[in-house]
């Protein structure tokens, strides 16, 4: 099950993160790059990193001017996010390409790698969920709240598996097809945000 590959790939990227748990250290993608693993942990460790600029973002003792540097950095996290996710979506139209689509052939709500996408953060989620379950000085109470939705993130993980290789298999047998279609984030274009072609007049 390809999902599963993948879930253990982001699992690696995230225990190789917390080794030193610092936003600034340098990625150490221990895949070659002509591999879709080589993708699949940069994607995550990009979502890791995130994760990490949300929970110290919010921070009430932050230094505004901080704020704004880390907002900004998220912005930028948040497009290369994007970009990798259409990097991996490139790979399965390139895999899938000689697939012999059925004429009633359908296609889905999101593409493969958005898929992965949502099973990138859920690792995270799990991770961190596991974390707050089994953290000893918290009380008896946190420990079993976060257990019973830790229970349920991993349910969640069982149904996603089922769910995205069953994707993949549609698409290989030709019952689905896909599409790649580009984010057009706005906010970023100088062209597209108000705020931003205003200010250059």
């Amino acid at each position: 099950m390809f999902s599963q590959t993948a879930f253990s790939v982001f699992e690696q990227s995230i225990i190789d993160y917390h080794i030193h748990n610092d936003v600034n250290q340098t990625i150490n993608n221990p895949f070659p790059k002509d591999k879709i693993e080589h993708l699949l942990y940069a994607k995550n460790w990009v979502d890791t990193v995130q994760w990490h600029y949300e929970d110290i973002i919010r921070d009430p003792q932050i230094d505004p001017v901080a704020a704004l540097t880390l907002k900004r950095k998220i912005d930028a996290s948040n497009q290369v996010r994007t970009d990798m996710v259409e990097y991996i979506d490139s790979y399965f139209l390139q895999k899938y390409s000689d697939v012999n689509v059925k004429s009633d052939a359908t296609i889905n709500t999101e593409s493969p790698a958005w898929a992965f996408d949502r099973l990138s953060i859920l690792a995270l989620k799990i991770y961190h969920m596991n974390e707050e379950a089994t953290r000893i000085e918290a009380s008896a109470e946190h420990r079993a709240k976060c257990q019973e939705k830790l229970n349920v993130l991993l349910e969640q993980k069982s149904d996603m598996f089922s769910a995205i290789d069953q994707l993949l298999k549609d698409i290989e047998n030709g019952n689905k097809y896909m599409k790649v279609y580009k984010q057009m984030k706005m906010y970023n274009d100088e062209e597209l945000n108000p705020v931003l072609y205003q200010n250059k007049k």
